[in-house]
């Protein structure tokens, strides 16, 4: 059949009205004028037009369904993206958005509507399946209103909440109300919305609410625990993230059961107990980060093949005592390894050379030992962090040349060693290198370029040579840190120049000579440093480019040779806030200081040669000092005035007369105060231990200060030194210092102080040291009823006092401190001190006198190993208790210069530790235990003027003592005494004879043989030498060579038999001898000799080795006694 053409002619126009009404009706289904509703919420809302990228271009005109930001379905607005547009206000319930009512996601993400609530007509955009109103500054309640759309599919409420700022919260209506209608939610995200809401009333809301939930988050939400098993409902459940919350319950086991867990986030939840294992072995689990949890024990199980874990996050949780498995290999998707802090021990796995999808690995701050593996598989690595563990070995130059994209490389403070191989230098992506507190070696050699590394610290290794300038290759280098090495030669400080984006170095402690030339300076071609540290650089002169680095913050010019005076320029250095001057020789210091800078908080110039009267202070420094100079003035009456922020303040070991001015009581932040070793004179002030809310030293030690200590320590004072020593303050021990519960030491001796023993201290549990020495102190030690103890108490001396009675044997078992067996080898190393500022390196270190092995010392440190008792020349009678002997850890003990009696008990044997022990001048009868020989310690003893008899032990430890040591005892005898033991002695270690047994003669014929043998072999050897001259001379110089290795070490000095020959002086008198020739001289041998002989055994920190009366060489050590080491006589240290 066909149709006319006038027919198809006559459809077209009906075709195009048909077109017509169809688009009229699409068009009629939007609620108002789309493009007029959005142009009206663009005039509304308040922008920066600078900032906005989509609101700006919305114009009248054009398709404003292609606007940026919107897109349409069916010429309706469906979606709406406003995200990120700078929109500071606008929005309230009368907005035109209000009225596109057709859409279907909503986002208006990282905004800031300045804390207004969120409006309650978003109820009128029911059609609404995804509302993302995330970090855009809204604060107040969620409206009821939310929960009337019933749609959605997402909600995101999330906020980053800063504390101090308005938050967005879920208390009315709560959390079950909003979550009411939303059965078709998937994903809920309500980070920083204060929920407070315990674990029954969030975990019932979610599990009865929300059966679609896949993602759940909830962090910073305000939740409590514990966490109910209702939420296994939720099987769909694939993201949880709960974290930073005070949740404060274990993980619960049903986790595991999540058959779509992908990722569990609990970071910082106060989470404890032990982790279950299982869940590490979900197989769809990809992410797991239970960071932050101190309490959350566990450990890693074995990985099956395959396994899903792309990331793994434990830093800061309790893996203690735990091995990373080998089975770690296996999980092939791992990208991300993050188990610092976790104290895990053993050796890195090899099998983690197999993770070639690693990205970022972080096992900082553990107990990893062996070597390093090769990350060379790896590829894709940016970080390594393998810091803070006890890693050993070398790193190999083919573990690092693939990682082409490696950022960042820390290695710090582990037991590396060998050379640092040049690969590492040359990684073209690498930023940051963190070698320091290693044993790495060797030289460095030249550098290739890299234009991005901007961090490199190499300090605390031993590295050594000159340090390569290659290294101003590295353009962008920031900070640069080789200090504690011994690189030589010499370093010119106009060098850096050439590092234009430098702005932190240090070269300190090295074997350097830093130079600088100031005619071959440009001072504007110099980079802007922040830290300068160059201490002990033997540099002459302040360098003059630093008087125009006015970003200048830390500057450590100290342990040099500068002279002479300190330029006014530095005081004008505005942001300059750590200026160390100290160990110079600095004479003066010009002032006033001009336009002195408010910001300097550290100012270390001590141990120089400054005079004169004291300068004036910066007014908000927090540490002051001007010890070890010459100032000789008095200390200025307004001081105070100048220390309102003041922390640490030292004026010690100078030359300052007068008197303490009151207004030193001022200072309301003064946590040490130290003015000895000066000539002060006059009473303490009495408002100065009335600032004792803060004062937690006061060092007056060494002065002419008199009157009586003030009686005005505060309740709860904070006190933890006090030292008076030497100065002539008499009185009565004040009362009021038992309100200084955490006092660790006081010292008060060598004063005029008459008084009974300080019970009233009994209940200061943390007292450590206790000097009464050399005062008035009278009547029993001890107190009656002993309610309180002092289990810490290390250090009791207060001998040359008039105490009486007997030493009480119960008075010693509370002092625990001194019963411990200490076997901690860390513990030798931890000595009394004081941590000045917070989060600082900044100590006051204790410092005290003992009269020990017949010597008086000085204790620079004091080791809170080191335990002492002396109660020398004071009137105490009666036995000596055989509780001493369960003073384990005693190292010395001085009951010497009393009226003691009675019998040495033999429970002085288990004193295992001890190396001083005197008992002279009493009237002690009886023989000397056996028990005493076994000391293997003991390097000095004096028994000397008792009433002791018999024959004196034989062992090697007192064989090396004096025959003095043993005087005035007419009943002992033999060695090492004068006085040989008659036949009808008995020797108090021999073991009994059978007298009814017969003698008999017999030949021992084996010993016979033995030595014939010895002797024919002997004599053929001494006839050969004799005629053979080639071989004497040979064995002698082997002798020699011997002798030049060994004898210095047991502190002697050894002259050959070739030195002696050279000797003009005693060719005549001493032909062809050899002497040993101990490290002192005779006169000092002759007045010492009654009071020290044989070997000194002493533990190392216990002696200042500066002292000139030095008996015996102090490097000489017994077996197992740690090496004696130098100490700073300054009592305390400034690191900048």
């Amino acid at each position: 059949m066909r149709i006319p053409l006038f027919s198809w002619l006559f459809l077209i126009p009906l075709y195009y009205f048909s077109l017509s009404i169809n688009i009229f009706h699409v068009s009629g289904q939007c609620p108002g004028d789309q493009q007029s509703l959005l142009l009206q919420l663009k005039n509304s809302l308040v922008f920066d037009t600078a900032t906005s990228k989509k609101l700006v271009k919305w114009k009248t005109g054009s398709d404003y369904c292609s606007w940026e930001g919107v897109s349409c379905k069916k010429g309706c607005v469906s979606n709406l993206d406003l995200s990120s547009e700078a929109i500071s206000g606008g929005l309230d319930n009368l907005s035109s958005l209000f009225g596109l009512k057709s859409i279907e996601n909503l986002n208006l993400a990282y905004n800031f509507f300045n804390y207004t609530q969120i409006p309650s007509e978003f109820k009128q955009l029911t059609g609404l399946s995804n509302l993302n109103l995330s970090n855009a500054g809204f604060a107040g309640q969620v409206p009821i209103e939310i929960s009337h759309l019933t749609r959605l599919v997402t909600l995101d409420l999330s906020t980053f909440y800063f504390p101090g700022t308005p938050s967005l919260n879920l208390e009315n209506p709560k959390l079950n109300v909003l979550l009411a209608n939303f059965s078709e939610l998937v994903e809920l995200y309500l980070d920083g919305v204060n929920i407070s809401a315990q674990g029954t009333e969030w975990c019932q809301a979610i599990s009865s609410s929300l059966p679609k939930l896949r993602v759940l988050s909830l962090s910073t939400c305000n939740l409590s625990g514990p966490i109910y098993s209702s939420l296994l409902k939720l099987q769909s459940l694939s993201v949880i993230r709960i974290g930073n919350n005070n949740l404060s319950t274990h993980v619960p086991e049903f986790f595991s059961n999540f058959p779509n867990l992908t990722s569990l986030r609990m970071v910082n939840s106060g989470l404890h107990g032990a982790f279950p294992k299982k869940i590490f072995q979900v197989p769809t689990l990809q992410i797991i980060d239970l960071s932050d949890n101190a309490q959350l024990q566990g450990s890693l199980p074995e990985f099956p093949k395959k396994g899903s874990l792309r990331s793994l996050v434990l830093n800061g949780a309790n893996f203690s005592g735990q091995l990373l498995p080998n089975s770690i290999g296996n999980l092939k998707f791992l990208s991300k390894i993050d188990i610092a802090n976790c104290s895990f021990t053993g050796s890195i796995p090899k099998s983690i050379e197999d993770l070639t999808q690693l990205v970022y690995l972080d096992l900082a701050t553990n107990k990893f030992n062996g070597s390093v593996p090769s990350f060379s598989m790896a590829k894709n690595l940016t970080l390594i962090n393998l810091s803070y563990n006890q890693l050993k070995g070398q790193i190999n130059s083919s573990h690092w040349e693939n990682l082409t994209n490696l950022v960042s490389l820390n290695l710090r403070h582990n037991l590396l060693n060998g050379t640092i191989p040049p690969s590492v230098f040359s990684l073209p992506m690498l930023q940051k290198l963190q070698l320091s507190n290693n044993q790495f070696s060797g030289h460095l050699h030249g550098f290739a370029n890299n234009s991005v590394l901007d961090t490199l610290d190499l300090s605390s290794n031993k590295l050594e040579g000159p340090i390569p300038v290659s290294i101003f290759n590295f353009s962008e280098l920031k900070i640069l840190s080789l200090s504690s090495n011994n690189f030589s030669g010499t370093f010119l400080l106009n060098s850096l120049q050439q590092l234009r984006n430098l702005s932190s170095l240090d070269l300190s402690y090295n074997s350097l000579l830093i130079n600088y030339d100031s005619s071959r300076s440009s001072f504007s071609s110099y980079p802007h440093i922040t830290t300068l540290k160059l201490a002990s650089g033997k540099l002459g002169v302040f360098p003059d480019f630093l008087r125009y680095q006015s970003q200048l913050r830390y500057l450590d010019l100290s342990l040099n040779q500068i002279h002479g005076e300190v330029p006014n320029w530095i005081w004008r250095l505005s942001n300059l806030s750590q200026l160390n001057l100290s160990c110079n020789f600095l004479v003066t210091l010009p002032g006033p200081f001009p336009n002195l800078t408010s910001t300097l908080s550290v100012l270390d110039l001590h141990s120089n040669q400054l005079q004169g009267q004291i300068p004036m202070l910066p007014r908000l420094a927090t540490y002051l000092d001007y010890s070890r100079n010459n100032f000789s003035s008095s200390i200025p009456a307004d001081i105070g005035d100048f220390l309102m922020y003041t922390m640490f303040f030292s004026l010690s070991s100078n030359k300052l007369n007068g008197s303490i001015p009151k207004s030193m009581c001022k200072e309301p932040y003064l946590q040490v105060l130290d003015l000895s070793n000066n000539s002060l004179s006059g009473p303490i002030p009495q408002c100065l231990t009335t600032i004792s809310g803060t004062l937690a030293v006061l060092n007056l030690r060494r002065n002419r200060l008199s009157g009586s200590v003030p009686d005005g320590f505060p309740q709860h004072c904070s006190l933890r030194t006090l030292d008076l020593n030497e100065n002539q303050i008499e009185g009565r021990f004040p009362k009021s210092l038992g309100n200084c519960g955490m006092l660790e030491v006081l010292n008060i001796g060598n004063n005029q102080i008459r008084d009974t023993y300080p019970c009233l201290l009994k209940q200061i549990s943390s007292l450590r040291v206790l000097v009464l020495r050399s005062n008035r102190f009278y009547g029993l030690m001890g107190c009656h009823k002993i309610s309180g103890t002092w289990p810490k108490l290390q250090i009791v001396d207060i001998a040359r006092n008039n105490f009486n009675g007997e030493i009480r044997g119960r008075c010693l078992r509370t002092w625990k401190a001194m019963i411990a067996d200490e076997s901690d080898a860390e513990s030798k190393t931890n000595h009394l001190r004081f941590q000045v500022l917070k989060f600082s390196q900044v100590y006051y270190q204790d410092a005290i006198a003992v009269t020990n092995k017949g010597l008086e010392m000085e204790l620079v440190k004091i080791l809170t190993v080191f335990t002492y008792i002396d109660i020398s020349c004071n009137n105490f009678s009666g036995q000596i208790p055989a509780e001493v002997g369960e003073l384990k850890s005693l190292y010395g003990l001085n009951l010497s210069n009393n009226a003691l009696t009675g019998t040495i008990p033999p429970s002085l044997g288990n004193l295992r530790q001890l190396e001083s022990l005197d008992l002279s001048n009493n009237s002690l009868s009886g023989q000397i235990p056996v028990e005493l020989g076994g000391l293997t310690f003991l390097s000095f003893m004096d028994v000397s003027y008792n009433q002791l008899v018999g024959k004196i032990p034989f062992s090697t430890q007192i064989s090396t003592f004096p025959a003095e040591s043993f005087a005035g005892n007419k009943g002992l005898c033999g060695p090492p005494s004068l006085l040989k033991c008659s036949d009808t002695n008995i020797s108090p270690n021999a073991a009994p004879k059978d007298r009814d047994k017969a003698s008999k003669v017999e030949f021992d014929w084996q010993s016979i043989y033995t030595g014939v043998g010895y002797g024919v072999g002997g004599g053929v050897v001494v006839i050969l030498l004799m005629v053979w001259e080639e071989g004497r001379n040979w064995l002698e110089d082997s002798i020699d060579k011997i002798l030049l290795v060994i004898l210095p070490m047991m502190g002697y000095s050894y002259r050959t038999r070739d030195e002696w020959d050279d000797d003009e002086e005693d060719e005549d008198s001493e032909e062809e001898s050899t002497y040993i020739m101990q490290d002192y001289s005779g006169d000092e041998i002759d007045s010492e000799d009654r009071v020290f002989r044989g070997p000194y055994c002493v533990f190392c920190s216990k002696l200042d080795i500066s002292r000139k009366r030095a008996i015996h060489n102090p490097n000489c050590t017994c077996s197992f006694s740690p090496p004696i080491t130098s100490f700073s006589s300054s009592s305390y240290s400034f690191t900048p």
